[in-house]
């Protein structure tokens, strides 16, 4: 969720390839670290497309092979278990040639156009390349992989074709994919089904029963445990169509028709984000960054019983985490609110009532993690259901407020408070070990995260001389939230009529605004402090914990202005976006996962506290940097983070070689800069859409957003920029709704 800042994230942040440079004190902490993963080396192909649905994601090289790469994460992945370790297509024992690939639009599937290599026997060429032409469409859909070959003859004679496929799988958990080394794994075998069926099974030790079920249409010519053969005669121009499902788990013993399965797929897809708010701009780039979001963000989004969740990303984060989906659905809050609604509700149902080291729990506590693998399942890793995060528990009571001040939904909120209250108790109780008033963080067994923040890197919180924080750490950042978590529970208590816990609670953020005041700002700097440590001493860092803190709200105005200065300065600033750590700071490397790289997410959280404190110019600044580094993006899709190298003329911004990508918050990031621009808000007590002092970067002369709802009502808007101003005409109106500009004195 940042990465995520889950377990794993850290372990991604240091599964960088050996040629970066690591500093030193990356290399003294590792022995102290339980998921550290050294990197030897970096896999010779890096497989360069994902497909999601569901709890299945897949991990594709540009030929839609899964190639088995020493160190890779291809494969095809169910419920955090590999499901097929290898699958490529050979024409006469060889790779065809790439011609091209690319996935659709909307993600629902992903087309590869292939060709023959020049074919030899007895030193002559016995078909030609580019002769035959092989169209590939891969989907997914209810755990299975579809795939279909439309092979065609372009040739003017008849001709005799081999294809073949090879497969094997390891089952193998995603921690183990990620590095991890296991004593004992379960049993393994693999058996024919009739002439068209292979079916690799696996004997969990956690007494699980894992299947692939390898389904081949029309059946080969040969088929084992590990090959199936075509032996295709093509006539010319013919086209012979094959057809290949892979299922996880399936109780059936037949996958749908290919086609059918596709229109279903894509009927699914469509309905999933029909009501969402669309955004047009007079710029054709920001526009494809917009589109490939939107498509990014519904790919990523699951069904759960309690609602639809945005999984946090791929590969390593396909899953339910706390951190990630809170702020995921708060910055889709403008244009999507009922994303915060399952997400709220999903967080509920796994609200921790118990205390349990091993996972981190304490009555009241939001989840960090779901895993759904062996080694979760074994308690070989303690993520099963994790709880190691000191900010998703006041993320999500600040997430219910906003949704109900965007909404209007007390029915929800009222349903959600006992949820609430509790989170509230741990914030006020084993949140706040030593009772000073902050919420602190120390990993409850040593198979934790030591940091648990969203910087959670082992290496992420230290002192200006470059030594780790120790003991019981509060966070800046989080002290922002668990403000900004009151301040929203004192108008839901409100609005659900409980007057005197609505005092209560606006009472204790105001003192807590006054004490982090005076804990954490540190005039030599002229910032807040990154953290306290167990000591109570100050980690006097220069970071952009504290442009986070901006958006919670808890910073005087004075102070808040020096903080804002100082991230648009040099040291902070690279030209694409602000560094989570200031160059010149002890720990600064700009190709390190926390200590100088740029999180796009990051970014858009300070974006909103910018706004919040009317510096709409540095958030033209930030806007347009991202959207620069975007427009170098592959599909132009922002990615979990990138490099923090300074922008230079003529190139593009330098990339992080294991991010996530795609990467939910990264993706949602886009629409949170458009919405801290217009300084969107929404008053469903009012029926009033406003848009407070909103001003549009040099690259949008115009923005139309279509569909914008507000309860019932719903609206159409187009904003022009004239200059320093913005002018807005309403395109159409359905219901009770009003819509003002408003300009600060």
């Amino acid at each position: 969720m940042s990465p995520k800042a889950t377990a794993t994230k850290a372990d991604v942040a240091r599964t960088a390839p050996a040629n970066l440079a690591v500093p030193l004190f990356d290399l003294e902490a590792t022995a102290e670290d339980p998921f550290y993963i050294a990197a030897t080396e970096q896999p010779a192909t890096r497989p360069s497309r994902a497909l999601k649905y569901g709890d299945t994601f897949a991990v594709l090289d540009s030929l839609g092979d899964i190639a088995a790469t020493p160190g890779g994460s291809a494969g095809l992945f169910h419920c955090d278990t590999r499901y097929l370790s290898r699958l490529e297509l050979l024409v006469n024992g060889r790779r065809p040639l790439l011609l091209g690939s690319n996935l659709r639009d909307d993600n629902s599937a992903f087309f590869v156009d292939l060709t023959n290599p020049d074919l030899m026997s007895d030193q002559r060429i016995v078909l030609e390349r580019d002769t035959v032409h092989i169209l590939r469409t891969i989907f997914l859909w209810h755990g299975t992989a579809y795939q279909r070959f439309g092979v065609r003859n372009y040739g003017d004679r008849p001709i005799d074709l081999q294809l073949s496929f090879v497969f094997e799988n390891d089952f193998a958990d995603l921690f183990e994919v990620r590095g991890s080394q296991r004593d004992r794994r379960g049993s393994a075998t693999a058996a024919l089904h009739g002439d068209d069926q292979v079916l690799l099974s696996y004997n969990g030790l956690d007494g699980k029963l894992r299947r692939t079920t390898l389904t081949f249409d029309p059946r080969p010519e040969r088929l084992t445990t590990g090959t199936a053969v075509y032996d295709l005669h093509l006539a010319p121009r013919r086209t012979q169509p094959l057809f290949l499902a892979v299922s996880c788990d399936r109780t059936d013993s037949r996958p749908e028709p290919f086609l059918l399965g596709l229109i279903a797929a894509r009927r699914e897809l469509r309905k999933s984000t029909r009501h969402r708010t669309a955004v047009e701009t007079s710029n054709d780039r920001f526009n494809e960054i917009l589109c490939r979001s939107a498509a990014d963000l519904a790919m990523l989004m699951t069904d759960t019983p309690q609602g639809r969740y945005p999984y946090a990303g791929i590969p390593w984060f396909s899953t339910t985490f706390g951190r990630d989906g809170l702020i995921t659905a708060l910055q889709m809050l403008w244009w999507s609110p009922e994303v915060a609604r399952g997400v709220l509700r999903r967080l509920a149902a796994y609200q921790a009532k118990t205390t349990d080291p091993f996972a981190d729990s304490a009555p009241g506590k939001i989840l960090h993690e779901m895993r759904g693998g062996e080694m979760a399942a074994l308690r070989e890793v303690p993520f099963g259901l994790y709880y190691g995060s000191v900010d998703s528990t006041p993320l999500f009571i600040l997430l219910a407020g906003l949704y109900v001040e965007r909404t209007g939904d007390i029915e929800t909120i009222a349903q959600l408070w006992p949820a609430i209250e509790a989170a509230l108790g741990w914030i006020d109780g084993p949140g706040d070990p030593d009772g000073d008033g902050f919420v602190e963080y120390k990993r409850a067994s040593e198979q934790g995260l030591a940091n648990q923040g969203w910087k959670d890197s082992h290496d992420a919180i230290f002192h200006a001389d470059g030594r780790l924080a120790e003991g019981e750490i509060a966070l800046a950042e989080v002290q922002g939230y668990v403000y900004a978590a009151k301040r929203m529970a004192a108008r839901c208590a409100q609005r659900l009529g409980r007057e005197a816990a609505s005092r209560k609670f606006d009472l204790e953020a105001g003192r807590l605004a006054e004490r982090f005041e005076a804990a954490f700002w540190c005039p030599e700097i002229e910032t807040y402090a990154l953290a306290l440590d167990g000591d109570k001493r100050p980690c006097r860092v220069r970071t952009s914990n504290a442009g986070q803190v901006l958006f919670t709200g808890v910073a005087s105005h004075d102070r808040a202005m020096r903080v804002a200065a100082g991230l648009l300065q040099p040291r902070f600033f690279s030209g694409w976006g602000i560094r989570t750590v200031a160059r010149g700071e002890a720990r600064y490397n700009p190709m390190s996962y926390h200590n100088g790289s740029i999180w796009p997410h990051d970014n858009a959280l300070i974006a909103l506290g910018l706004s919040r404190y009317e510096q709409k110019r540095s958030v033209e600044t930030l806007f347009e940097g991202l959207f620069s580094a975007a427009t170098y993006m592959d599909q132009r899709r922002l990615p979990e983070l990138f490099c923090g190298f300074r922008r230079q003329r003529g190139h593009g911004p330098t990339l992080y070689p294991v991010a996530c990508s795609p990467q939910a918050w990264a993706s949602a990031t886009p629409f949170t800069l458009l919405e801290a621009s217009l300084g969107l808000e929404f008053d469903p007590w009012k029926d009033e859409i406003r848009l407070r002092s909103p001003r549009l970067p040099e690259f949008l002369d115009e923005v139309i957003l279509r569909n914008l709802q507000l309860g019932s009502s719903s609206v159409d808007l187009r904003l022009r920029r004239h200059s320093d101003t913005v002018s807005l005409d309403t395109l159409r109106i359905s219901g009770n709704i009003r819509v003002s500009i408003l300009f600060s004195s």
